[in-house]
């Protein structure tokens, strides 16, 4: 007949210790809500796209509610696609053609970092430095053989970049005077691919960009005339090497929100440390 109680009683502990539980659980606050994600699209130019992603994965690491999306496909690519609201912003290795400026006159550029067009060929080739005169003429397709410029008793084979391409349409006014490439130039759509090809065809020469030079090519010396000038970051810090430019983004406008955010990560002091991680010139 004692159970009863017993059972009462021990009913009423649980009773009181789920009381205390919850009221020791209730902080009174609402739970916080995660972040809404938001993103934001980066294309163009293959040049500036390393850069762009190493900004993009340090930028989101610190923020995880950002999703920044890179992809490449050339300069030209990357203005249309700003230009059209495709994407929030648009890589260019080079500034904007008239016929874009009067297209999409709302475009502000961005100029993150500074490069130089380095001119490679296999690192078999024995040539030790080229002029300005002597690599337009091999791309013109007058010079047509190494022994001809110093090298060894081997035919050119000229290898550039799509027309796609910021780097390709720098070199086409910068070395060319905007005459014609040769017709039998291998055209690439990568500063990669250029490089790849230089790479594994001994006759070969082509451009790219500064952060592309590696062990798998040969990265010649330009004769100005005056000095035979590596293509570097202190030479294009003083003015010394004659193939640089600038690199672009390009927004719709003055950038907001996490357009603007991102960017400014880029030009700070930690954004600038990969633009110089990635073997291009700081702007600041």
């Amino acid at each position: 007949m004692r159970s009863k109680p017993i059972i009462a009683f021990a009913l009423a502990v649980v009773l009181l210790g789920t009381a205390c539980i919850c009221g020791c659980t209730d902080s009174g606050t609402a739970p916080v809500a995660p972040a809404e994600t938001e993103t934001i699209s980066v294309t163009g130019s293959t040049t500036v796209l390393p850069v762009a992603q190493l900004a993009a994965e340090a930028y989101m690491d610190a923020h995880p509610e950002a999703d920044i999306q890179v992809s490449g496909g050339g300069s030209s690519v990357g203005v249309k696609a700003v230009g059209a609201g495709t994407a929030n912003i648009g890589m260019a290795s080079r500034d904007l053609k008239s016929s874009e400026s009067e297209e999409y006159p709302d475009l502000v550029q961005h100029v993150v970092a500074k490069d130089a067009i380095a001119i490679i060929v296999n690192p078999a080739n024995t040539v030790s430095d080229l002029s300005i005169a002597q690599i337009k003429s091999i791309y013109l397709g007058d010079i047509t053989n190494w022994k001809d410029v110093g090298g060894p008793d081997e035919a050119i084979v000229v290898v550039g970049r799509d027309s796609a391409s910021g780097t390709r349409e720098y070199f086409y006014e910068a070395v060319m005077d905007k005459e014609d490439f040769t017709t039998t130039q291998l055209e690439k759509n990568s500063n990669g691919a250029v490089r790849q090809t230089v790479a594994q065809t001994p006759g070969a020469i082509g451009y790219v960009g500064l952060g592309y030079i590696d062990a798998s090519v040969k990265a010649v010396p330009v004769n100005t005339g005056t000095a035979t000038v590596d293509a570097s970051v202190e030479t294009v810090i003083s003015g010394e090497y004659p193939i640089a430019r600038g690199l672009n983004m390009f927004t719709m406008g003055e950038p907001t929100g996490l357009e603007a955010e991102y960017l400014a990560f880029i030009m700070s002091s930690e954004g600038q440390a990969l633009v110089a991680e990635e073997g291009f010139v700081p702007v600041i």
